[in-house]
């Protein structure tokens, strides 16, 4: 089992965070985790933000192409949002 090296998280006071906030920003944008105290007690946790990369369209087209998909929704009729009938629901439809 390969051991991974892990930084420790370095703890600051709810007092210091509050005056010391840019730099502590800063310090967590550079990679270091911050753990912020109250009464000597961790209440939050600040890490890196880690962008998400959103929709892989060149996968889905990929996946639609390997599985034999030509679309995923049919047409769709021009009168579909229309209101309905009042009694839609009451009528029995035969």
């Amino acid at each position: 089992m390969k051991h991974v090296s892990v930084k420790p998280e370095k703890q600051v006071s709810m007092r210091e965070a509050k005056n010391r906030l840019p730099a502590i920003v800063r310090a967590v944008e550079a990679g270091e985790r911050v753990v912020i105290t109250r009464n000597g007690k961790p209440v939050v946790e600040l890490v890196p933000h880690v962008r998400k990369g959103g929709i892989d369209f060149e996968g889905f087209r990929r996946w639609k192409e390997e599985n034999g998909i030509d679309q995923i929704v049919g047409p769709i009729p021009d009168d579909f949002d229309d209101p309905l009938p009042e009694d839609f629901l009451i009528s029995p439809s035969l």
